[in-house]
């Protein structure tokens, strides 16, 4: 139980670290946010150089000064974050433009219906494992290709975050197999390879990351990268993951029927399943550690609706108050927002429904109604979106069995408690909500032999249990919510 690991954790708004030893307890934490960029309706992408790399070089500092323990003493340095992403780089491996991100960026609506087209869902579900969506790197591979031609051709790779990270770190070009699931059509979840044999057109596979487990060790810290993060030349480098993976983990959702329902930027949510699911409305991949398997389902906007709120409706609170003084808001209307109800979909959205047209409304308006309705209608429309998941995984027959709750929504008492009540699901909430890094740094751990993979339960253990309170109001609502959805599907796509 001796030695220490360094977890890192890029997010869409901001980056976290900690330090801790053998016995999960944490010596330092550091954090950094940053900007997601939109410089189109529809886009999304960060400055790779700035927000990934820049921000991992600051914590690592910040994390060795704060903690006082020398670079010597880390056994293990590990990294996750948003993803999947697309960034092609040159053989140094520096970008060549800002890399694109996960679901939330629709770009590539058109390749995604061309593919589907032309492959066959079918026959894309039954090799891939997903269907394709603007989850999928594939067809935001094509994009690129069609769209800047001028800098495919000067294309060494394509990486996820995580990549870029780690070969900054090491020289490695790397990826593990739960991120390389989300570049269909380029990854057969049946084989565990790079295919190219569903669309030969889309990149010679030799550009993409050669293939890995999670907790295999991709390489050691360069002399170059040690200079710039005062990392110990030599410290060995998981293949890092999805950064909603790495916070599964952390609060241990890591065995078959075990849910996580990360309360980030986005609702996500990961079902460690005993075998492959198969349904378009889902997405699957192999989990961290060969032969297991994950089914996982994301909204497209959770966490960043309530920052918009914020930042547009509540400008007369100051930031450290403004979320605590809503929430107190909201807690004096009653369940249903006293007839306001909302869809969620200000970023399209994406399980179950796929749709990157998709508007964020708010219907059922008077006169008499405050911000603290509005807020509520806020908190219980991203509920009533999670519940259409969970309910997509009970038809399935993966109902789950724990759901454990994690993420910085988490300190929000009033959405845990509507989430459970919508959902009908009762929450785990752990000790340590620090999430991915947390998550991160005991993958390394793992990694290098110093914990067995059984012990995350002795890191963090649980808590608390939101108790869910059914409620026939929101059962009603919840109706009601889907049909506000097919009624006004048609209006969204036009206005797009």
């Amino acid at each position: 139980m001796t030695g220490y690991t360094l977890g890192i954790d890029i997010g869409t708004y901001e980056t976290k670290g900690v330090l801790v030893d053998g016995a999960g307890t944490i010596y330092a934490q550091a954090a950094r946010g940053h900007k997601m960029l939109v410089p189109e309706p529809g886009w999304a992408e960060h400055n790779p150089e700035e927000n990934w790399w820049g921000d991992f070089v600051f914590i690592c500092k910040t994390l060795l000064s704060e903690s006082g323990i020398n670079a010597s003493q880390i056994n293990a340095v590990a990294c996750s974050a948003i993803g999947p992403c697309m960034l092609p780089v040159d053989t140094n491996g520096d970008p060549l433009m800002n890399g694109v991100l996960y679901g939330v960026d629709g770009r590539a609506e058109s390749e995604v219906r061309e593919l589907s087209q032309r492959i066959g869902e079918e026959t894309i579900i039954s090799r891939c494992g997903n269907a394709l969506t603007s989850q999928s790197v594939g067809p935001k591979i094509l994009w690129l290709k069609r769209q800047r031609p001028e800098i495919f051709s000067k294309m060494a790779y394509i990486l996820s975050s995580t990549s870029f990270i780690v070969m900054r770190l090491t020289g490695e070009v790397v990826i593990d197999h739960y991120t390389a699931a989300n570049f269909s059509p380029l990854y057969d979840v049946t084989t565990q390879t790079w295919v190219d044999d569903l669309a030969d057109d889309i990149v010679p596979l030799e550009k993409l990351p050669r293939l890995m487990w999670s907790n295999e060790i991709a390489g050691h810290i360069t002399k170059e990268a040690a200079e710039l993060t005062g990392l110990a030349f030599g410290t060995p480098v998981t293949v890092g993951t999805i950064d909603a993976a790495a916070e599964a983990l952390s609060v241990g959702a890591d065995k078959p029927g075990d849910m996580m329902m990360m309360y980030g930027s986005t609702i996500f949510i990961i079902l460690r399943a005993q075998s492959r699911v198969a349904d378009p409305r889902i997405w699957y991949a192999p989990w961290l550690f060969k032969g297991e398997h994950a089914s996982m389902a994301g909204l497209a906007t959770s966490g960043t609706l309530t920052h918009w709120f914020r930042d547009q409706v509540a400008r007369d609170l100051s930031v450290q108050d403004a979320f605590p003084a809503l929430a107190e808001e909201a807690a004096k209307s009653p369940p249903g927002a006293n007839g306001l109800l909302m869809l969620p979909y200000f970023s399209g959205e994406r399980t179950p429904i796929h749709d990157v047209n998709a508007k964020g409304a708010m219907f059922g308006f008077n006169l008499t109604h405050t911000r603290g309705d509005m807020y509520r209608a806020l908190i219980e429309g991203i509920a009533h979106g999670t519940r259409h998941v969970t309910d997509t995984f009970t038809q399935l027959g993966q109902a789950p069995i724990r759901l454990l709750a994690v993420g910085g929504g988490t300190k929000n008492a009033l959405w845990l408690q509507v989430t459970s009540d919508i959902t009908g699901i009762d929450q785990i909430v752990c000790e340590k909500t620090t999430g991915a890094s947390y998550g991160d740094a005991f993958l390394a751990a793992v990694a290098v032999g110093l914990v067995e993979r059984d012990s995350i339960s002795k890191w963090n253990p649980a808590v608390k249990t939101i108790i869910a309170q059914p409620n026939v109001t929101y059962d009603k609502a919840h109706d009601l919510f889907h049909r506000l959805y097919e009624q006004t599907k048609d209006i969204a796509r036009e206005l797009t």
